[in-house]
């Protein structure tokens, strides 16, 4: 990796130990190295240094990497690596919700770090995917991805990036059912292809947003098992206007 290349990562740690570790494997495959070993610090360097990624510790004195999280969101989006030695759901869930990209869970391996970094900033380095116009799912739900807009029942939507590139991917192949390795690989990335649980989380959160009734959903509906169809608007669209011939100037009779 050229010096001019070098993409700078920002790690956060109260333990100088495992700043060293991270920073020594970071620092072999070619990337910058900033250090904070609090949220305070933390808040900083994104602010002084604009990081190309952080890598956060939750569990640290002062302020804790949820609140220093928040913070970071309140003036920037760069992506953010949760690092906990908790394996529970709800703060893998709290991170997710509260604006991360990704969490590993302490321990983890040199190699399963590197590939998470990688991932996400090829993800971050990605054009947006851009659509010609607005599409129309119906009368409740629309969405134009030039703009990055969602209007859900007539009030826009706020999408997070990942919750956005879901969409597109769902909302481009409606009606066909897609797995949740091919999700998994177009929108996080090859290595998180088996993460069934993080894929499953991002839906619960789409839902939320865009259906009318979540615990009834009647746009992105689960194929057990294999992965998740997008409504088929098209065809529906067609349908309807074929059983209202008068629209079309035809004779009803």
């Amino acid at each position: 990796m050229a010096e001019e290349e070098k993409k700078l990562i920002l790690v956060v740690d109260d333990e100088a130990r495992m700043r060293r570790f991270i920073r020594m494997n970071l620092e072999l495959e070619g990337y910058q190295v900033s250090e904070a070993e609090n949220g305070l610090q933390a808040v900083a360097k994104v602010r002084d240094e604009l990081p190309d990624l952080v890598l956060l510790d939750v569990m640290m004195p002062e302020m804790d990497g949820f609140e220093a999280l928040e913070t970071i969101r309140q003036t920037s989006n760069v992506p953010v690596i949760m690092l906990t030695i908790k394996s529970e759901e709800d703060d893998k869930v709290r991170g997710l919700v509260g604006g991360a990209d990704d969490y590993v869970t302490k321990p983890f391996s040199p190699r399963e770090l590197t590939s998470r970094i990688e991932a996400i900033l090829r993800r971050a380095a990605m054009p947006s995917p851009t659509a010609k116009t607005t599409i129309t799912i119906d009368e409740d739900l629309a969405v134009d991805f030039r703009r990055r807009e969602v209007i859900a029942r007539g009030e826009p939507v706020k999408l997070r990036p990942t919750e956005y590139r879901l969409l597109y991917h769902l909302v481009n192949n409606a009606g066909w059912v897609m797995t949740h390795e091919a999700l998994l690989s177009k929108v996080w990335g090859y290595e998180y292809r088996d993460d069934t649980q993080l894929l499953r989380l991002y839906i619960t959160y789409l839902r939320q947003k865009i259906e009318p009734d979540p615990s009834s959903p009647k746009y992105i509906f689960n194929e057990r098992g294999i992965g998740y169809r997008f409504v088929d608007f098209k065809r529906q669209a067609e349908s309807a206007e074929s059983d209202n011939p008068q629209e079309h100037g035809e004779d009803p009779s």
